[in-house]
């Protein structure tokens, strides 16, 4: 089967929304056509001039990468820097490059999940749950129809809440409307009170499937005028949010689990504050710059929390409460690479995919 770029970015944003992405990212197509076909697929952590040429080389015209090459505005492509001779290259060559950033952070089986699973952690659910992302919809249908309705909302994506499925409510109640002279009802006649016995149905769902779960109802819907609310939640949603804690299988003195942890991720320095002289067993994680959850990793119980790009003075704002270690900001993401040619791979056997053999860290440690 031949597979456009649209297949494929389509897939990556079912696991990764990008109504997910934090407010200042920039997830998304950049560039290239998305009904070119695919010859082949690059993942990689940086779409940097380097991955591209190596993508020319293995003839292929998508790269997929964590961080977007294009992140600010952009006002002129004259080549000045790296960032526009990249993007002036992947033109030039046909080449498509889609990011997939916050938005892969943001969700339980993304960058967070990977890291969790190359040190060994157990029992792993988000560090800080996001508020605001669900909504709930009630909608009235006759009776009869409270099956067809509740399916298609649950096909559409509804009803999802955490390891359940088509999970939603029902009341059974009498709907009262009188047709009027404009009216083409499914039920009763024009200028008439009707009664009918109705189901009222409630379900959840991800606020940015709105359109899809109101689209489905609709259709599914007998009625010519279909009665619903929508209701905005303040609950947060498990599945959705920053960073990640979870469980090693035993207890681990703080030496063995350091020297697990450099092996585990191949890492050639870790700064870390002090040791606790206590065991270690609950650790909190969050690719890139995470030290903003340093205060949920705290309440959490965590006894270490993996991040990166930690300033100086906020190593003393772990207070001698848990272990804050600074893996490197390349260090803690770079398997993202392996994350995504393995959710590629499941889906899309028979195209090529390959991890990039370039390493786009800029930093040398000597």
């Amino acid at each position: 089967m031949v597979y456009s770029i649209r297949d494929i970015t389509s897939y990556l944003e079912t696991l990764a929304p990008p109504a997910y992405q934090e407010s200042y990212d920039n997830a998304q197509l950049l560039t290239g056509d998305p009904e070119a076909k695919v010859t082949g697929v690059l993942c990689t952590l940086d779409a940097t001039e380097a991955v591209v040429d190596e993508a020319i080389e293995l003839n292929c015209n998508l790269i997929v990468a964590h961080h977007p090459i294009i992140f600010k505005g952009l006002k002129s492509l004259t080549g000045k820097n790296y960032i526009e001779r990249t993007i002036i290259k992947a033109i030039k060559k046909d080449i498509a490059i889609y990011a997939i950033h916050t938005n892969l952070d943001n969700v339980s089986t993304g960058v967070n999940k990977k890291i969790c699973d190359m040190i060994g952690l157990e029992n792993t659910k988000i560090l800080s749950p996001k508020k605001q992302m669900l909504q709930k919809l009630v909608v009235f249908a006759p009776l009869a129809s409270r099956e067809e309705v509740s399916h298609a909302l649950f096909q559409a994506g509804a009803g999802q809440i955490g390891n359940y499925k088509d999970c939603s409510f029902f009341l059974q109640g009498t709907g009262t409307f009188t047709p009027n002279e404009k009216a083409n009802p499914t039920i009763g006649s024009q200028g008439k009170e009707e009664e009918v016995e109705e189901a009222r149905i409630e379900v959840i769902f991800p606020q940015y499937l709105s359109g899809k779960i109101l689209n489905a109802m609709k259709k599914a819907h007998p009625y010519e005028e279909v009665a619903y609310y929508l209701q905005s939640l303040e609950n947060t949603d498990q599945e959705i949010g920053s960073g990640m804690i979870g469980e090693l299988p035993e207890d681990m003195d703080e030496q063995s689990f350091f020297a697990q942890l450099k092996k585990k991720m191949n890492l050639n320095v870790v700064k870390r504050t002090a040791l606790r002289g206590k065991p270690v067993r609950k650790v909190a994680v969050c690719g890139g710059a995470g030290i903003f959850l340093l205060p949920a990793a705290i309440r959490s119980g965590a006894d270490v929390f993996v991040t990166s790009d930690v300033k100086y003075h906020e190593f003393f704002d772990a207070d001698g409460q848990i272990i804050l270690a600074d893996i490197g900001h390349y260090e803690s993401e770079i398997y993202t690479k392996d994350l995504l040619k393995e959710k590629l791979s499941q889906n899309f056997s028979n195209i090529a995919l390959y991890l990039t053999k370039v390493v786009s860290n800029p930093i040398t440690y000597i």
